[in-house]
């Protein structure tokens, strides 16, 4: 069923964003995001969670992301997700990996103005009265195939 497998994450930078080109000279960027979640257990303490999350953008919100966003800065994302499968060239085990392809995102805080070097993100322009899946450039076209990516 299609829509099924949106997400939006709100997290931080685990890292600076990695910027590659394929050889077609399509842009992508690969992030960390680390999302946490508090909530108390049944006898009243506070517990918290992290989950890391892979995302992969591409085309032109590959660009300003590694362009504006660096590690430990906070990120809206809204995706799909996409299991990744291969065999361990190793152990010969089968792996997964289970990741986020962007296809939206907004920028969160003002960012710290003390640590130099950055520059200050634009603002995400929305409509005001449409889904949130409203970043994505039709322009862009799909994710290259495997074959063109070059990590």
């Amino acid at each position: 069923m299609p829509g099924y497998n949106k997400v939006i994450l709100i997290g931080n930078l685990t890292r600076d964003p990695e910027l590659r080109y394929t050889p077609k000279g399509v842009a992508i960027a690969k992030i960390g995001l680390a999302v946490n979640r508090t909530w108390k257990n049944e006898a009243g303490e506070s517990k918290e969670e992290v989950t890391f999350v892979d995302v992969d953008a591409f085309g032109r919100q590959a660009e300003t992301l590694a362009q504006y966003m660096k590690k430990g800065r906070p990120l809206m994302v809204e995706g799909r997700l996409k299991l990744d499968q291969w065999d361990d060239k190793t152990t010969g085990q089968k792996r997964s990996r289970l990741g986020v392809t962007l296809e939206g995102f907004q920028f969160l805080g003002g960012g710290d103005r003390n640590e130099g070097g950055g520059s200050e993100a634009p603002p995400v322009k929305r409509p005001a009265t449409t889904s949130p899946k409203t970043e994505t450039p039709d322009a862009d076209g799909p994710p290259p195939e495997d074959d063109d990516v070059p990590f």
